[in-house]
């Protein structure tokens, strides 16, 4: 591992955010010596951010940890467009209206895990759409656009992602990478801004807007990567059965949240308490060590620190004791996914697919008739059955780690 001098780049190297860094011996200098101010976007394309974008926002409370300035950009004028990166098809058009709930929404997230204020490494939250929508075209063109090779662009993996697969990719969508590269030199006009971060798939747009900025100002900046974060069998960070793994407690319940990083794999528990939790090293090394077992302990101390930083120690506190309970002691918690009954009563097919626990009537049934579906502990094979709920709650389970609550 590279040896660095700033307390910035050393922990992000120890803690396994690096890829890739344009001139890293310069940067890592000027973090040594002074404040340096830097950006990830973020584009509103929905009410809270997933668990996919979470690196990121780790990348900027690592930031601040290391006595820097975070900015948070949010996309209201790229998200008008749409990152076309690694996208199979166009984004659907979002409204002004929209745009500004969505990120007013996102912002709840961002304040749990940052400081917000006016100190020299207190965070900052701008919207792109204050230099994005006022752009006049034509001098765009002649002063940003010269600076951009169509060739080059064409040759990003983004862009030739589309191509190969013959899709098509419009001329909106292709403007969105000449835009991130001016958000670039505008946060470096506006805030003295100096480093973009990002994922993997962002270099292409990211170097982009570090030679913008060169060839425009004069002005040297400086990009990081991380590396794309699977799970240890390949498949993508964040991605369950029953959906996108939301930030906010209004989109998920913190139980499930508790419950999706319970739920890690053993051989991605180390990685995700140094990307995903404060936990100092050696504790990370003890937890990873455990064995057996032992390894629930560390699935346990990675889901509560993980809860508490997105929904708060108290949230975290009650997660944590509803799956002891329901786990250890067979109760039923009151806060697992909760399905009210105005009735009293539910065919059984029906209680999976509304709580989410299958996503078909075709689905349910066959997990039904392979007898993983269980009443207050009870097998239930039957795919006609009817549940008849009294005044008491009832625990319907699918598996050993889906549990939901059936009430009235």
């Amino acid at each position: 591992m590279t040896s660095y001098r700033s307390d910035l780049l050393r922990t992000l190297a120890e803690r396994g955010y690096i890829h890739q860094v344009t001139d890293a011996e310069a940067l890592d200098a000027l973090a040594a010596r002074e404040v340096v101010p830097g950006y990830i976007g973020f584009d509103p394309t929905a009410p809270s951010l997933h668990v996919g974008s979470l690196v990121q926002i780790m990348m900027l409370r690592r930031l601040q940890q290391a006595g820097h300035r975070p900015i948070v950009v949010m996309g209201g004028g790229t998200g008008k467009i749409g990152d076309p990166s690694f996208k199979d098809e166009a984004r659907s058009l979002m409204t002004d209206a929209t745009i500004a709930a969505n990120i007013a929404s996102i912002r709840r997230v961002f304040e749990r895990f940052l400081i917000f204020g006016d100190g020299p490494s207190d965070a900052v939250m701008v919207d792109n759409a204050e230099w994005l929508d006022g752009l006049a075209y034509i001098p765009f063109l002649r002063d940003i656009g010269r600076h951009f090779s169509v060739n080059r662009m064409l040759s990003f993996d983004s862009v030739k992602l589309r191509l190969d697969r013959e899709q098509s990719l419009s001329f909106l969508e292709f403007n969105y990478m000449i835009l991130q590269g001016y958000d670039f030199l505008e946060l470096s006009r506006r805030a003295a801004c100096r480093l973009q971060m990002g994922g993997s798939d962002q270099w292409g747009n990211i170097v982009n807007g570090i030679e913008l900025a060169r060839r425009v100002d004069g002005t040297q900046v400086y990009g990081l990567t991380t590396p794309l974060i699977t799970t240890a069998d390949g498949g993508k960070m964040g991605k369950t059965a029953k959906g996108a793994v939301w930030l906010n407690a209004d989109m998920l319940s913190p139980y499930d949240y508790w419950q999706f990083w319970r739920n890690t794999q053993d051989a991605d528990v180390g990685r995700f308490l140094r990307l995903f939790t404060d936990l100092p090293l050696d504790e990370v090394a003890r937890l990873e060590a455990l064995e057996g077992a032992g390894i629930n302990a560390a699935k346990k101390a990675l889901a509560d620190a993980a809860t508490a930083m997105a929904h708060g120690e108290d949230a975290a506190r009650d997660a944590g004791e509803t799956a002891r309970r329901t786990f250890e002691e067979g109760a039923a918690g009151g806060d697992l996914p909760t399905l009210r009954l105005e009735e009293g009563r539910i065919g059984l097919v029906s209680a999976l697919t509304m709580l989410g626990f299958a996503a078909s009537n075709g689905e349910a049934r066959r997990k039904i008739a392979e007898g993983a579906v269980r009443l207050n502990d009870v097998a239930i094979a039957d795919p006609a059955y009817e549940i008849v709920l009294e005044k008491a709650p009832m625990k319907i389970s699918l598996g050993k780690k889906r549990h939901g609550l059936l009430m009235r």
